[in-house]
C-alpha cells in the first residue's frame, strides 16, 4: 500500500530526511542541555530512531529497520556532529527546522500505521503504532533529557493531536478500502498542515475542565 506513493529509492530518501531533521532536534535539546559529544549523540539517534524501532519490536520485524540500513544508523551521527560545531547557526534557521519536523511527523504517522497493519495488528492498534512511530522518539529524548514529554505538556503547541489525525485517517482509508498513493498522501499532508498551523497559532490541547492555565504550576 505505502509502496505505491514512491519509489524505494525516493521513500527511503524520504525517511532519511524526516530522520535527519527529528535528530537535529534531539542534538539541539542535547545542546541546550549542556551535554557532552556522547550525549549529544545518543540524543540525536534516539530522537530519530526511537518511534520507528519501538513499532518494529511491538509488530515483530525484527531485526528492526534502523539496524538493517547503516543510513538510517548514520544519518543522526552526522546530525550530531552538525550541530556540535554549528549549533547557533541552526538554531537561527530553527522555524526552517520545524517545518520539516512537521514533513517527518506527517510522513512517519502514515509509515507507522501501514506498516504496523501489514504486520497483521487490527485498525486501532495500527493506529496507535503510526503515532507511536511519529512521537516515540521525541519522547525518549524529553525523558533522557530530564524533561516532561513536550506533548504531556500543556503551554506546547499540538504535536501528537496531527499525528492522531494522519493515523486515524488512514485508518479509515484501510477500513473503507480506499487506501492508495492519493488518499495515503492526503493523510500525510493533512498532519503535516496540522502542525504548521498549530505552530503559527499556537493551538494547544485544553487543559482539565474550570481549572485556568494562569494557575500556578503544582510543585
Amino acid at each position: 500500500m505505502l509502496t505505491e506513493l514512491f519509489t524505494p529509492s525516493v521513500q527511503h530518501a524520504l525517511d532519511i530526511a524526516g530522520i535527519f531533521v527529528f535528530a537535529i532536534s534531539g542534538a539541539l535539546l542535547a545542546v541546550r542541555k549542556n551535554f557532552d559529544v556522547f550525549g549529544i549523540a545518543v540524543l540525536a539517534e534516539v530522537t530519530a530512531l526511537g518511534g520507528g524501532l519501538f513499532r518494529d519490536v511491538m509488530i515483530g520485524a525484527i531485526p528492526p529497520a534502523a539496524f538493517t540500513d547503516l543510513g538510517y544508523f548514520i544519518t543522526p551521527l552526522f546530525a550530531a556532529v552538525l550541530v556540535f560545531f554549528l549549533h547557533p547557526h541552526v538554531e537561527r534557521i530553527q522555524a526552517g527546522v520545524n517545518v520539516f519536523d512537521a514533513a517527518g511527523l506527517g510522513l512517519f504517522c502514515v509509515a507507522g500505521t501501514v506498516k504496523a497493519y501489514e504486520y497483521g495488528l487490527g485498525l486501532t492498534a495500527s493506529a496507535a503504532l503510526g503515532l507511536a512511530t511519529a512521537v516515540g522518539g521525541g519522547v525518549l529524548r524529553d525523558v533522557l533529557a530530564n524533561e516532561v514529554p513536550s506533548l504531556l505538556r500543556w503551554d506546547r503547541d499540538l504535536y501528537a493531536v496531527p499525528a492522531i489525525v494522519g493515523a486515524t485517517m488512514v485508518v479509515l482509508c484501510i477500513r473503507f478500502d480506499t487506501l492508495n498513493a492519493l488518499t495515503s498522501s492526503l493523510a500525510a499532508i493533512c498532519a503535516f498542515s496540522l502542525r504548521l498551523l498549530a505552530l503559527r497559532f499556537h493551538w494547544r490541547a485544553p487543559r482539565a475542565y474550570n481549572r485556568s492555565s494562569a494557575r500556578a504550576e503544582e510543585g
